[in-house]
């Protein structure tokens, strides 16, 4: 595959970025975990697969035909800005914007049950990367403006921009915690600390996937940011204690069946009691 067609298909470089994560985790052993399931299989294959096969590009389509046939002057209007100024731009009109987003899910009910399935697995792993319910993706502002930016003339820049993202998304999801190496070399203290304040590690993000907050370690009402952390240190929602929290999951959580977690509201079950997560019955190694 020649270098122009590596440039025009960051798919394929996400791709291989995700299977170098996967045997990360294989290697180290993480990748399986002992309170996973079929279910949870289930979601995590076809939460994936509807993302990366339909809506994703579904997303693409729509907003750069809609734009074609409203717009069609603009098609390619900021081609000639700085490189700079556009990867800024995808990082306030994406990132940011997936900040808000990912925050405003866990304010609004109707929103968190599109995000229920990425916090229902107790356990971390690049493999609930795109664990969401499928239409959290579609209503997510971020896509669509990247779409719109794309039609403007940015798709260089996006693809570039694409693949640091995921880089730094799998690896802050990642089961294998890379940063605690960092942590102890003391010669990168100034550099680790900046670090943790701008991108998600897998010690920030791990806690906002915390079962508890009587852990002292989980802030599942925070750490949000998706490629930038900052934005949690700017909007105040940030917590940094370079620990993970000894088990996963949402608290107090009432059972549903995997189709509801992907397809609600067209799919809805009837509600039972809550029950007490069965990982309470585990201490975390």
């Amino acid at each position: 595959m020649n270098t122009i067609m590596l440039a025009n298909n960051p798919s394929v470089v996400v791709a291989g970025i995700f299977l170098a994560f996967i045997l990360l985790e294989l290697a180290c052993s993480s990748l399986r975990h002992p309170l996973s399931g079929k279910r949870d299989v289930l979601i995590e294959v076809i939460g994936s697969g509807i993302l990366v096969a339909i809506t994703f590009p579904s997303v693409m389509w729509l907003s750069g035909k809609i734009l074609s046939l409203a717009v069609p002057e603009m098609k390619g209007a900021l081609a000639t800005i700085p490189w700079v100024a556009g990867f800024v731009l995808f990082l306030v009109l994406d990132d940011m914007t997936q900040y808000w987003w990912h925050r405003l899910t866990h304010r609004v009910p109707a929103l968190y049950a599109l995000h229920r399935a990425h916090h229902s697995a107790p356990y971390m792993s690049v493999r609930i990367v795109y664990r969401n319910n499928s239409f959290y993706y579609m209503l997510m502002p971020g896509i669509w403006l990247s779409g719109i930016l794309i039609y403007l003339g940015l798709a260089h820049i996006y693809y570039v921009y694409l693949i640091l993202k995921m880089i730094v998304i799998f690896a802050a999801h990642s089961s294998v915690a890379w940063d605690d190496k960092l942590y102890g070399i003391r010669v990168l203290r100034p550099i680790v600390w900046v670090l943790e304040r701008t991108i998600s590690t897998p010690s920030t993000h791990s806690a906002h996937h915390g079962l508890t907050a009587e852990d002292g370690v989980t802030h599942y009402k925070g750490n949000f940011g998706n490629l930038l952390f900052f934005w949690d240190i700017l909007f105040g929602t940030a917590k940094i204690t370079r620990r993970r929290p000894p088990l996963y999951g949402i608290e107090h959580l009432s059972p549903i069946s995997w189709k509801e977690e992907l397809f609600w509201p067209i799919v809805r079950s009837r509600r039972v009691a809550p029950k007490a997560h069965k990982a309470k019955q585990k201490v975390a190694q």
